[in-house]
This record gives C-alpha cells, sequence and structure tokens, in this order.
C-alpha cells in the first residue's frame, strides 16, 4: 500500500485529539493492522527465544543429548533470523504509518488554511499555523507508534504471562499484576504532562508568530529607533518560553526515568522470586533459564506500553490543537442571487464611492486605511453595505463575487518556486503533467510574437498571456536579470527580490487573472518615478475597457485615472479628472503635491527598482 502525497486525504473527525488519532489509524488500517501483527509476532518471538533455550537445557545440555541440543539450538537461530526479518518489516511498515499521517495531516490543515482563505488571518495568529505544521504534525505521527509497537507490547505481555504461568502461577501473578501496577504509577504523570505540553505549544505558537512579525518589520523598527523595546520584550517572552519547556522536560523526565528505573526492579524481583523457586526445588535449571530470559524479553514491552502512554499523551495535546484549528469556520455565505450578468456600477454607501464599470478610478485620501476599507468593502471582505449593480454583494455566493472582482493586497504571500509559478504559471504539474499551459482540458496557446531585434527573450515566449501581464508591470527586467529567468527559484515571500520588484511581481500576478473588477492599493508605491510611469502608462493599456479601481496618492498614476475621488474623513468630499481637481481642490492639491515632491526625492536618490 503506497502514500500517494496528492490523494484525496477525506474528512477527519473534529469531535477531539483521540478521535482525530482514531481517524489517521481507520484512514490507513490495513497498514496499521499490517504494523500491529508484524510487532506483535516479533515481540512474541522475542519470548519464544527463552522458551527454545530452557528446552535446549532441559532436554540437551543437562542429559547430554547432543542431537536434542543441536536440534533445540538451530530453532533458535532460526527463530532468531525470522526475527529480524520480521523487525525490519515492522519498521519499515511503522515508518510508512507515521509519513501517511504526517502528509494527511498536513494536506488536512493546509487544505483547511485555503478553504477559510482571506478569513483565516482574523481567526488565528500566524505563530498557531507555523507551530502546528513543523511540532504538532510530527507530534501526531509519532504517536502513531501506539498501533504498532504498543499493541505488540500488549500481546507480548500477555503471552509472556501465559508461558510463565506454565513454569509457576505465582511468578506468572506477578507478571501480570506488575505492569498494570507501572501505569498506575504513571498515569497522574501523564496527565500532568499533558497539561504542560499544551501551555508549552500555547506560548510556544504566540512567539513563533513575534518572530514572523519581526522579521517582517525589523527595518521600520531600526527606522523609529524600537528596536531595542521590542528585542527586551521578545527576550522576555522567550524566557518564559525556555521556562514552561523546562517544566515540560521536568515531567518528561520523570516519565522516562520511572519508565526505565521501576520496570528493573520489578523485573529483578520477578528475576529473584524465580531464583528461590529453583533453590527450593520448585522448578528445574531449565525453567530457571527461562524465567530469566522471560524477564529480559520482558523488558521490551515494558519499554514500549511506557513509550507509548508518553507519546499519545503527547500526540492527544497536538491533535487537539489540530482539531481546533480545524473548527475554525469562515463567515457563512448566505448568497443567493445571481451577480449581474454586465458588467455593472460598484457602489460603497459608507463613502460615497460610486465605481462606474469599464473606467480606471482613483481613490486619493490622507489616510491610507480610509482607501483600503472602501477596497475592502467592495471586494466583500468586510461586512458592509455596498452593491453591485443594485444588488446588495452580500447577497451574491461569494464564489460568483471572487470569480469577478479582484482585491490586489500590496503585501499579499509570494511563495517560494519559480518566478513564472510565483506570478501564475507553474512549470511542471505537481504530477509531472508538464507546463501547465498545455496540461489536460487546457487549450494550446498561440506562438508569442518573437523578441524584437536586439531585446533578449525573457523565457515566457510560451505563455503569451504571462508575456503581457509581466509587459503590463514592467518586470521584464526583473526576468532579464535573473540566471534562468521564469525558471528561477525564488526564495519565500520574494526575499532575494528588492521591493520593487516584490511590487511589480504581485501586480504581474493580479494582471495575469484578468479579473472584470480589480481594486488595487498603492500598486507602484516601491518604484521610482521613471518605472511608475511606464507601470501607469501599460496598466491603463492592459485594463482598457475593464473596471479598476487604485487607491494611490501619485500624480503619475492618477493623472492616468477617467475619475478620482478625493476622500476626507472616509468620505468623498470632490470628483473629477485629477487635473480638475488640482485646479479646484487645495486640499487635493496639497496632499498630491507632497506625494510629488518625495517621488521627486525618491528618483534622485535610489536608483531604478
Amino acid at each position: 500500500m503506497r502514500i500517494d502525497a496528492y490523494e484525496d486525504p477525506g474528512a477527519p473527525d473534529r469531535r477531539g485529539g483521540w478521535r482525530y488519532l482514531a481517524w489517521l489509524v481507520r484512514r490507513q488500517w490495513p497498514r496499521c493492522l499490517a504494523g500491529a501483527v508484524l510487532a506483535s509476532v516479533w515481540m512474541v518471538l522475542l519470548a519464544a527465544t527463552p522458551y527454545l533455550m530452557a528446552r535446549a537445557v532441559d532436554h540437551g545440555l543437562e542429559p547430554g543429548d547432543l542431537g536434542a541440543l543441536a536440534g533445540w539450538t538451530g530453532a533458535m537461530v532460526a527463530v532468531g533470523g525470522v526475527n529480524a526479518w520480521l523487525g525490519m518489516m515492522r519498521h519499515r511498515t511503522m515508518t510508512k504509518v507515521r509519513m501517511d499521517a504526517n502528509f494527511r495531516t498536513v494536506k488536512v490543515v493546509v487544505g483547511h488554511a485555503t478553504r477559510l482563505g482571506a478569513a483565516l488571518r482574523g481567526q488565528v495568529g500566524t505563530g498557531e499555523v507555523v507551530t502546528i505544521g513543523v511540532g504538532d504534525v510530527q507530534t501526531i505521527s509519532t504517536s502513531l507508534t501506539a498501533v504498532g509497537p504498543g499493541v505488540g507490547a500488549v500481546v507480548a505481555y500477555a503471552a509472556v504471562g501465559g508461558l510463565m504461568l506454565s513454569v509457576s502461577p505465582r511468578l506468572a501473578l506477578v507478571v501480570l499484576l506488575g505492569v498494570p501496577a507501572l501505569g498506575v504509577l504513571l498515569g497522574p504523570l501523564m496527565g500532568r504532562l499533558q497539561g504542560r505540553e499544551a501551555e508549552y505549544r500555547e506560548r510556544q505558537s504566540v512567539l513563533t508568530a513575534r518572530i514572523g512579525d519581526l522579521a517582517g518589520g525589523l527595518r521600520v523598527l531600526n527606522g523609529l529607533g524600537g528596536k531595542g523595546l521590542v528585542a527586551d520584550a521578545f527576550r522576555r517572552d522567550s524566557g518564559r518560553l525556555r521556562e514552561q519547556g523546562y517544566r515540560v522536560g521536568a515531567v518528561t523526565s520523570w516519565i522516562q526515568a520511572l519508565g526505565v528505573g521501576l520496570p528493573v526492579l520489578f523485573l529483578a524481583l520477578v528475576t529473584w522470586l524465580g531464583a528461590r523457586q529453583a533453590a527450593q526445588g520448585h522448578i528445574s535449571v531449565g525453567e530457571l533459564v527461562s524465567v530469566y530470559g522471560y524477564v529480559v524479553a520482558l523488558g521490551w514491552p515494558v519499554a514500549f506500553l511506557i513509550e507509548m502512554g508518553h507519546q499519545l499523551s503527547r500526540g492527544v495535546v497536538a491533535a487537539r490543537r489540530v482539531v481546533a484549528f480545524l473548527g475554525l469556520e469562515p463567515a457563512p455565505d448566505e448568497g443567493t442571487r445571481e451577480a449581474p450578468a454586465e458588467p455593472s456600477v460598484l457602489y460603497d454607501p459608507a463613502s460615497g464611492v460610486r465605481i462606474t464599470p469599464g473606467r480606471l478610478t482613483a481613490l486619493v485620501t490622507a489616510h491610507p486605511s480610509d482607501a483600503t476599507g472602501i477596497l475592502d468593502r467592495l471586494g466583500r471582505y468586510t461586512p458592509s453595505d455596498a452593491t453591485w449593480g443594485d444588488i446588495p454583494l452580500t447577497e451574491i455566493p461569494l464564489t460568483q463575487v471572487r470569480a469577478r472582482i479582484l482585491v490586489a493586497d500590496p503585501e499579499a504571500d509570494l511563495f517560494a518556486g519559480t518566478l513564472s509559478a510565483v506570478i501564475g504559471v507553474p512549470d511542471t504539474d505537481p504530477r509531472g503533467a508538464g507546463n501547465c499551459a498545455t496540461s489536460h482540458n487546457a487549450p494550446t496557446p498561440t506562438p508569442a510574437p518573437a523578441p524584437a531585434p536586439g531585446q533578449q527573450p525573457t523565457g515566457a515566449d510560451e505563455a503569451p498571456h504571462l508575456t503581457a501581464a509581466i509587459n503590463a508591470a514592467a518586470a521584464e527586467d526583473i526576468v532579464r536579470a535573473l540566471p534562468d529567468g521564469l525558471k528561477t527559484q525564488v526564495a519565500a515571500q520574494a526575499r532575494d527580490l528588492s521591493g520593487g520588484q516584490r511590487q511589480r511581481i504581485r501586480l504581474a500576478r493580479a494582471l495575469l487573472t484578468d479579473p472584470e473588477v480589480l481594486l488595487a492599493a498603492e500598486p507602484t508605491s516601491a518604484l521610482d518615478a521613471h518605472t511608475e510611469a511606464t507601470v501607469a502608462d501599460r496598466l491603463r493599456a492592459a485594463r482598457q475597457g475593464r473596471t479598476t479601481v487604485l487607491a494611490a496618492t501619485s500624480p503619475l498614476l492618477l493623472d492616468r485615472a477617467d475619475v478620482v475621488h478625493h476622500l476626507v474623513d472616509g468620505k468623498v468630499a470632490a470628483t473629477g479628472t485629477h487635473r480638475e481637481l488640482l485646479d479646484s481642490e487645495p486640499g487635493y492639491r496639497a496632499l498630491v503635491a507632497r506625494d510629488a515632491e518625495d517621488g521627486e526625492a525618491a528618483e534622485e536618490g535610489e536608483p531604478a527598482r
């Protein structure tokens, strides 16, 4: 039974940590059953070796029967060889069990995060998701060891008890009651470990989120002189996490110490009782040897039982965190009315902004949050009374809104991969189907125009739409500067590119989707004046006849807009073209002129980006 990293993981059981672990077992029950059988036979055969040794002593060595001695010795060698093979197969099977649980949990978590979409950040922190992906997934998969060696330990424990019963009922009683007594002693520690582990994981997720925030805003903090203050706070939080880790380690160390020490004392007691019975003549020398062998063989099941309890305690804590994440749900979509069949007016009553279809509209405000709030309302990312063609956006199914209206977040995530994949055209399908433009059921692309004389090819000749999007975002120089063009590997969040390059890549990705309505906030804020002018011209040409809304204060963008709304305190104060507002609105003129001065300073002090 192979592991398919792309198969449907199934619907997880979200009713609790134990139920989630049971679901992981049910999803691969043939493999788990095989692991349990292999582990059980392996551990029982460990106990069979002392039994064969006792027969070799009683029937071969003591009476001097060399043939019997050779026969029983050969049986021990054969059992040892079979057990070595069983041990290898057990380990291989349990590795597959753990990997399946790992992949399945990752797919479930990632799939649910995708379904949450924009609602994810509003309900859970980044650190929580990272902690689940980095730590909890591994802990959950490791806890499934219980279905192999754990079950085998129980079977072997019962088998050894049965063998001991044939030697001495008193010894068998000690063996059968000893391990439950160990469980009673370790039970309270297991419960305490779950509580400490849960608190540690909670603090770890908070600190992980803070690390991400610091990494993203370190330059800003340094410029504001706040790096030392934030570093001190981070140092205190990490110190608290370290102390909590020590508390978890203290409980774990007690469990491990008792897990090693108590079985040794227990096994020593059994050996002492067996030696006394041999001295009193109640059992033979061979039986005494077998008792000692049983005691040694019993060490494996006892150790696995204690380890199983430890791993399950940690696995349940991790599974509860996964279940809590899977319990998050986006706001219910109650839309039942069809979206307008034709391009229609978008209207935001809260601000008075009216977006005429097929035109390039700009929103200008001294407070960027006011403009982004309008874009979020028009894109239905926040509850509002916004309408689309006189139909309330909330009454239109969200799938229809997302299919036709795109909000281009200026800080949208950029995933690691080739540059073409980052923009939106993967080079290769994950299953190896080839270029996405020629995959199954996709139309064959028409050849792109050949590069102009003296112009270097961008590597996008097989994807005309990608070429057009890159051109509209004035990003050809980025492609040419990279060693392998569009096939160059880009780090997560495009950290190996400059701020202006990342901004143009995000813009190219938005333009590649060619939405009916594009809502973008400050798409050129990190660009120098020359590049910004190029983007403004190409963006207008690329979106000709399509509805485009830009939140910006750059004169270069505003001069290309068909309509400009000047916002004061989140409300429309004036509407017109850029030049009309310059002549009639002093507040608008002061705001835009300040931005123009900032742009000129940037042009003189920085190279093109």
